[in-house]
């Protein structure tokens, strides 16, 4: 009897003890606030907070992390030949610097990346393949010599290494990763084209005339060469695999709508894709060495996404072997088409949707004719000046545009950080799960473009000074690729308001599997905003700087 009431009174104790604990590692704190703003916050930490059970009035944003929804692939930059033509430019010690701001773990610590296959727009002279030999359909003559040539020191005087290319600059960020614990770069390959001899035109492509009423075109794969093509994708992977690089995603063609020939590019429509994929690459990447590589459709403006999955995925027999569908962010300045995206996961919730390419385009380029505005349509002053990216500034290739077909409303003056931050939010909280910057490193004309495509990059070099400028978009993205890492969770998140929602707040939240929360805050006003947090029925007081990116990080 007695021992039986001894036991009991311990077990009174202990459960009386435990209670306390609990209540007391239930009381949330925010382990870590970052933030990056135009007052010249560059991931900067801020004091932490603690949570209450008091509910304030006002904007509540709420994140229930029982609730997660899609894996994260990462956040990232693309390694272009201009990139490293650019980077060519410097001495070993500032390339190694900037490399490591880019890909290692005390800088943005990149988990995507993206790369050409063959020439680009960013390519420093373009119009090259891997298979140049015309009717080479057995591929004799693949090389990938011109990744790894380099750059001439006599023809580019100011080039400090001329060893540096396309390939050593994407086996310099592997070497990076495998210097730290966080080794995951995801690399997406894609062609711009396919050699010309396999096309229909015959020709790298035809840019827009009078003789051709402006009609510019990439051209097609012929149907005798879709075979060889597929071979040609397959060879690119076992080739850059024997260089140590792993591709991780490979999409068939960048944009295969075209761009009305401005430089290489190569058509294909929703059907003829299927039937290639299904006829020819799906099957050969299902051979051999590369049945985890992993093959994104489309690859082109969110606009267009939900007609090509109808018909991709849609496809019982394509299907299988596609992991997710790329996009593109050109068809609106601030659209994030974030109800195309729900209409897609909720037809196709086992694929992925993968951002591939986004950037600051048509920069400083002068105004073409049916421009109504060509003043504001040709920026300046970006290099070395963070105001530009803070405020409305930059115009994009539609702006004020009289053109057939183009919405202008749709491409208004825009804020650059506020362009990637908000896209980047909005498109985590509705089912995206990789985002990827077009071209980590570019001069500061932002080129070498060898059709005068002149865009931002998260740094830019004056290849003539060597002065290197980390943009605000750099330490946007680092931002986001240090507190949202592959294999994270997407968490639901809402706002709420006893009054007028804030048109200028926008949220998203991921986990990971410490149960480190990291909620992702912008503040697009030029007013600091106290806003409330609210996890697991706890609410803190949260002040986000005006014109500022803030992320907290909770530990559960």
């Amino acid at each position: 009897m007695i021992n039986r009431l001894f036991y009991t009174l311990i077990l009174i104790i202990w459960a009386s003890l435990t209670q306390s604990c609990n209540s007391k590692d239930e009381t949330l704190y925010t382990r870590t606030i970052l933030t990056t703003s135009e007052s010249g916050d560059k991931m900067s930490e801020k004091e932490n907070v603690r949570f209450t059970e008091a509910r304030p009035d006002g904007i509540v944003i709420t994140v229930d992390p029982g609730i997660t929804r899609q894996t994260m692939d990462g956040i990232g930059s693309s390694f272009t030949e201009s990139s490293a033509f650019v980077l060519a430019h410097l001495d070993i010690s500032g390339r190694r610097e900037v490399m490591n701001a880019l890909f290692g773990e005390n800088g943005a610590n990149f988990s995507m990346a993206r790369t050409h296959i063959g020439a680009c727009d960013f390519s420093v002279e373009g119009k090259y393949s891997y298979a140049e030999k015309a009717g080479d359909i057995l591929l004799d003559s693949f090389s990938i010599r011109p990744d790894i040539l380099g750059f001439d020191s006599r023809k580019y005087p100011g080039i400090m290494d001329k060893k540096y290319d396309l390939l050593p600059m994407i086996k310099e960020a592997l070497e990076i990763k495998m210097m730290q614990k966080d080794t995951d770069l995801f690399i997406v390959a894609s062609a711009w084209t396919a050699p010309p001899w396999m096309k229909d035109i015959n020709e790298w492509y035809i840019t827009g005339s009078p003789e051709n009423n402006y009609q510019g075109t990439g051209g097609a794969l012929k149907p005798e060469y879709e075979e060889a093509y597929a071979d040609y994708l397959i060879k690119y992977l076992d080739a850059y695999r024997s260089e140590g690089v792993d591709i991780w995603g490979l999409t068939p063609v960048n944009e295969p709508h075209g761009n009305n020939g401005q430089w290489e590019s190569m058509h294909f429509t929703p059907e003829s894709q299927n039937g290639f994929i299904k006829k020819y690459l799906g099957p050969k990447l299902q051979q051999g060495n590369n049945s985890e590589v992993k093959l994104l459709i489309y690859d082109q403006n969110r606009d267009g996404l939900e007609h090509w999955t109808d018909v991709i995925l849609g496809d019982s027999e394509t299907a299988p072997y596609v992991y997710g569908t790329a996009v593109h962010w050109y068809e609106s300045t601030f659209r994030v088409y974030e109800d195309v995206f729900e209409r897609v996961n909720e037809k196709f919730p086992d694929h992925a949707i993968v951002h591939t390419e986004g950037c600051i385009d048509d920069l400083g380029k002068p105004a073409p004719e049916g421009i109504t505005d060509p003043d504001k349509y040709q920026e300046s002053d970006w290099f070395n000046n963070d105001s530009f990216w803070w405020n409305p500034t930059a115009t994009d290739w539609a702006y004020s545009a009289t053109w057939e077909g183009v919405k202008t409303e749709d491409h208004p003056v825009y804020t650059p950080v506020h362009r990637y931050a908000r896209n980047i939010i909005v498109s985590i909280d509705h089912w995206m799960r990789g985002w990827i910057d077009w071209n980590a490193v570019l001069d500061h004309n932002g080129g070498p473009n060898h059709v005068g495509n002149y865009c931002g990059a998260p740094v830019m070099i004056n290849t003539e000074t060597k002065q290197v400028y980390y943009t605000p978009v750099y330490y946007i993205l680092a931002q986001f690729s240090r507190t949202i890492r592959p294999g994270d969770r997407a968490v639901k998140t809402s706002i709420v308001s006893d009054g007028p929602t804030d048109s200028e707040v926008y949220s998203c939240a991921t986990i990971n599997s410490e149960k480190l929360l990291s909620v992702q805050l912008l503040n697009t006003g030029k007013e600091k905003k106290s806003w409330c947090l609210e996890i697991k029925g706890q609410y803190a007081e949260i002040t986000v700087e005006a014109n500022s990116l803030q992320t907290i990080q909770v530990q559960l």
